[in-house]
Formats: C-alpha cells, sequence, structure tokens
C-alpha cells in the first residue's frame, strides 16, 4: 500500500471557486490516489509515461500541494469489541512495539454494533496518526479515507477476504486446524468432532477447511457442530448437542479456547472424564490454555508477536517504506498438554 503526504482540502492556483483534489486527479488521469500520491511526492513505482501524464494534469490544473500537517507520533488501535485475553495479548504486542520506536498509542473500541466508528473516522483523519493497526474490520470506503489523508493502515487478523493491496498480518489457520485434528487422529481417534465458528469469519473457515482436510486423509467421516460463536457458552450448547448423540465422539476439535472451556463444562455434565472419556483440542493458547484442569492442548497462535509484526509494517509505512511483504501469515503451533489421550478401548 502506499501513503500520501498531502491534505484532500488544496486548492488550485488559478481558480480558487473550484477545489483540485488529488482524487479529481486520480480520477481525470484514470490512476489510483496513491499512484498521484507517488507523483507529487517524488517517489519511485510509477510508469514513466504514466509519470508524465499526471505531471501534466497537476500542471494544467494548478494544483499546488499544501502545507499539511505532518503526522503525529501517535498511533492508533483499533478494536470492535476487546474481548478476553485475546484483546489484551494484541495490545501487549501493539505497545511492545510501539515503545520501541517511542509512538504512543491510541486505543479506540467501536462496540457490538460499531456505532463509534464513524466519530472515529473524523477523529483521526483530523489527528493524521502516523499510522493504524485495526483488528476491526474497516470498510472499503473507510480504509479510502484513510489512504487519500495518507495514513497508513494494517488490517489484523483479517474476517474476510480483502484487496490484494490492503496490508494485513494473520496466522497459519488451516494449517493449524489441520495440525490440531491430525493430533487426534494420530492418538488413534476415529469420531473426532469440531465445533465450529461464524461460517462468514475467514479464520474459523480455515480452521474448519484444515480439520476436514486431516479427516479425509484419514479415511474418517467429517463431524461439524452447527456454525457457532466464539465464546465459552457457544461452546458449550454445541459440545453439549454432539455429546448426547448416540455415536458420540471420543474428540472434539474447537475453534477456539473459549469454546473448548464450553466444551470441559459441558463434558463434566455429561460425566465424562477429559481425557480418558473425552480428548479436547483449543485454538489460540490463551494463557488460560494452560490454567485450566487438565491443562488444555491447543494450536498455539502467535498473537503478540503478530500484533508486533503488524505494528512493524504500520510504522515501516507510515515512514514511507516499500516492505517486501504487505501480507504477512505467522506460523502456528501445536501444544499438547493434558486434554488429549489414545481413546479409551471400551469406547
Amino acid at each position: 500500500m502506499s501513503h500520501t503526504e498531502v491534505s484532500d482540502q488544496e486548492r488550485p492556483h488559478a481558480d480558487s471557486s473550484k477545489p483540485v483534489t488529488i482524487s479529481y486527479i486520480a480520477e481525470t488521469a484514470g490512476v489510483s490516489i496513491p499512484t498521484v500520491s507517488k507523483v507529487i511526492n517524488g517517489r519511485s513505482g510509477v510508469a514513466a509515461d504514466t509519470r508524465a501524464r499526471v505531471e501534466a494534469l497537476i500542471k494544467e490544473s494548478g494544483y499546488q500541494k499544501s502545507s499539511s500537517p505532518s503526522r503525529s507520533n501517535m498511533m492508533d488501535l483499533v478494536f470492535d469489541e476487546i474481548e478476553s485475553m485475546w484483546g489484551v495479548e494484541i495490545i501487549r504486542g501493539v505497545q511492545r512495539a510501539a515503545r520501541k520506536h517511542r509512538v504512543g498509542v491510541v486505543l479506540s473500541e467501536f462496540g457490538p454494533q460499531g456505532n463509534a466508528i464513524r466519530y472515529w473516522i473524523d477523529d483521526a483523519l483530523d489527528r493524521r496518526p502516523a499510522c493504524v493497526v485495526t483488528v476491526a474490520q474497516l470498510s472499503q470506503e473507510q480504509r479510502d479515507q484513510l489512504r487519500a489523508r495518507g495514513i497508513p493502515f494494517v488490517v489484523f487478523d483479517p474476517t474476510s477476504e480483502l484487496p490484494d493491496d490492503v496490508p494485513f498480518v494473520g496466522a497459519t489457520n488451516w494449517s493449524g486446524g489441520r495440525a490440531a485434528t491430525r493430533h487426534l487422529t494420530e492418538l488413534g481417534h476415529q469420531r473426532v468432532a469440531m465445533v465450529s465458528g461464524p461460517a462468514a469469519v475467514l479464520c474459523c473457515r480455515a480452521r474448519f477447511d484444515g480439520y476436514r482436510s486431516a479427516m479425509e486423509a484419514a479415511g474418517l467421516p467429517v463431524v461439524p457442530s452447527a456454525p457457532t460463536e466464539l465464546t465459552q457458552e457457544a461452546g458449550h450448547l454445541a459440545a453439549r448437542e454432539l455429546l448426547s448423540r448416540q455415536d458420540r465422539p471420543t474428540a472434539i476439535f474447537a475453534s477456539n479456547d473459549l469454546q473448548a472451556l464450553g466444551v470441559y463444562q459441558a463434558a463434566r455434565e455429561a460425566g465424562l472424564r477429559i481425557p480418558a472419556d473425552l480428548s479436547v483440542v483449543g485454538f489460540d493458547d490463551l494463557p488460560i490454555a494452560a490454567l485450566v484442569d487438565p491443562p488444555l492442548t491447543t494450536v498455539h497462535q502467535p498473537l503478540t508477536e503478530m500484533a508486533v509484526a503488524a505494528t512493524e509494517l504500520a510504522l515501516a509505512l507510515g515512514r514511507g517504506e516499500n516492505p517486501p511483504q504487505t501480507g504477512v501469515e505467522l506460523a502456528t503451533t501445536l501444544t499438547v498438554r493434558n486434554s488429549t489421550a489414545p481413546p479409551d478401548s471400551q469406547q
């Protein structure tokens, strides 16, 4: 992604009755706003004929680069909701990277309905932070607004497919789902169910696809729950339904650790011991995973390291650098604890 260092309130040199903006120049020249920004700020990465066409239009229109305020020494971290330790791990990583670069962090939360997002956008455009790391999923219009004001941003753990020019940091969710499931099948489990996450969420679909891939490779039937929320309550309800089946699973892979805690609850209500009667695997490796009884086998998602990487990438874009990669996925790893074991031969 490119960024601009100009305000969107520039005025033409000759005709002050009609504003000439970089958006107008981009549309007239048939190029993107970042391309016009590169030409205005003397950056590379623009074809010679395109540069000549944009420069001619800039001169013809009387466009003048304004002396816009420089970006602040603050960055923004934005969430829809800060839930559980998942959000805390992200905040920790962002603060770690920001502190190293002596940049302050402004933390915003939009709320479950996203009601505050329009106020945040207006405020951010006025404050012009050095960069934005967004856990909340911004719309195309909101991303364009940030771009037009020269505010670089990085999406943390995107929940949906993004255009190729949107920088992001995520994790290898498919590989993690496959590793979790393969661990259970290699222990000898043949009835492995999955508590699925919301079907619309990209990482949940990837984790389910990894589970399905491992089950199909082992020649075993796929047994998902109905898609459900990533909460302990939802995991409890889904596991209760799975465990009530006549041919109940001997192992359950949950889409995240909070769901896995709900599986623990449902297992105990059904009089099942973990892992003697039921093996359980989660995803995320939140701090609580090591503290429950028995400690939870889970896929470690390096949330803090992902947040550090997202912040480093956003700050680099803010300095006008062109990183070799603007889409980064950090590796997940399986952390084996005491919630998994071979199935009881009597089951």
